[in-house]
């Protein structure tokens, strides 16, 4: 048997294709576009394994997806491919349509042409698992309940806004064509392999370089946080046993103020490589203007996967922010190839103004 992942060599996706191969042994076909944040050397461990095939290409490439699904013949597919990044939806709205949207619906539309092709037994058994963001609800007020999967979609970024559009679509091809959708809706992830654009690895880096810790605005947005390794256990156990046409809220049950969190991070870099002037890492914080259209909170009820799947994380945020923390201290090599020339121009127009 095999699945196919789309976006396997970014953060999540990578995370997910290791996992895959070391707890259930079943080979991967990983496809992915390779833009800034797709990394091949996240999968370095697998050169050579007959069980992870990589093929570079784009979900929007409906000639490659729709061979790929028959010579491999696939049984399943996980969609991570997307951008992700509110920020960089700021600045440039299109390819997050193109790829959350339009990439979205192509996969889907060669996905329900291979399956209306299948015998009826493996019709039964396939399964088209979408991963998609707790930001498609919006923002939470401080004493607003968590997110339930019946909150009504109210998405405040281009990021969340593409990303609501393809939850759409994976519903309506289901209900419209039959299509056997599994769709997970996750907090703010976090771990090894995480590109550093996002708030976690940035002041990691940042910190061990001696550089400012940007913060938005007060530093009091509230978010889940759940550790990667998490998210993917989660995500197996949807595409395992989920009922079909469901959306299951995948979260870390640990909501943190940003503040807060790069606080954690300075204290356990304090601990683990103390500054050499003998200064904490904390009087690098720097606050900055905040983005626009800054959500306030996210907090997710996972209670609906816990209750009907038995699945609830393993790691609470302290351990799994010193894990992180530890990842990235024992990986500087893998930190040098990502923090490029790519990378240093986005930092560069995303901050350099703030």
């Amino acid at each position: 048997m095999t699945i196919l992942v789309t976006g396997g060599a970014g953060f999540i996706g990578s995370n997910f294709v290791l996992d895959w191969v070391a707890e259930t042994g079943e080979a991967v076909v990983n496809l992915d576009k390779l833009t800034y944040a797709g990394n091949p050397a996240n999968l370095a461990s697998l050169e050579g394994s007959p069980l992870h095939v990589f093929v570079r290409a784009d979900i929007g490439d409906s000639d490659t997806v729709a061979k790929l699904l028959r010579k491999y013949n696939i049984r399943a597919v996980v969609n991570f491919a997307a951008e992700s990044h509110v920020d960089r939806s700021i600045h440039g709205p299109g390819e997050f349509i193109q790829t959350n949207v339009v990439g979205t619906f192509r996969l889907l539309d060669e996905a329900r042409s291979y399956w209306g092709e299948l015998p009826h037994d493996k019709q039964r058994d396939f399964r088209f698992l979408h991963v998609s963001t707790d930001e498609v609800y919006g923002s939470l007020k401080p004493l607003d309940p968590a997110f339930k999967e019946t909150n009504p979609y109210e998405p405040n970024s281009p990021y969340s806004a593409s990303k609501a559009a393809s939850d759409h679509l994976v519903r309506a091809w289901h209900h419209t064509y039959g299509l056997p959708v599994l769709t997970t809706n996750c907090s703010n992830n976090y771990g090894p392999y995480h590109f550093p654009e996002k708030l976690i690895p940035l002041c990691i880096l940042n910190a061990l370089n001696d550089k400012p810790l940007p913060i938005y605005g007060d530093g009091q947005q509230v978010r889940d946080w759940l550790y990667v390794k998490d998210h993917c256990a989660a995500i197996r156990r949807v595409l395992e046993a989920g009922e079909v046409g469901e959306t299951y809220n995948v979260g870390g049950w640990n909501e943190k103020a940003n503040l807060e969190v790069v606080n954690a991070i300075c204290s356990i870099l304090d601990e683990l490589k103390p500054r050499r002037d003998g200064k904490p890492y904390a009087a690098q914080i720097t606050f900055v203007t905040d983005r626009p259209g800054h959500d306030r909170r996210y907090a997710i009820d996972a209670s609906k996967l816990e209750r009907e799947l038995g699945w609830k994380p393993s790691e609470t945020f302290e351990t799994g922010i010193r894990k992180t923390v530890q990842w990235y201290l024992d990986n500087t090599e893998w930190v040098s190839t990502v923090t490029s020339g790519e990378y240093r121009k986005w930092i560069d127009t995303n901050y350099g103004s703030r």
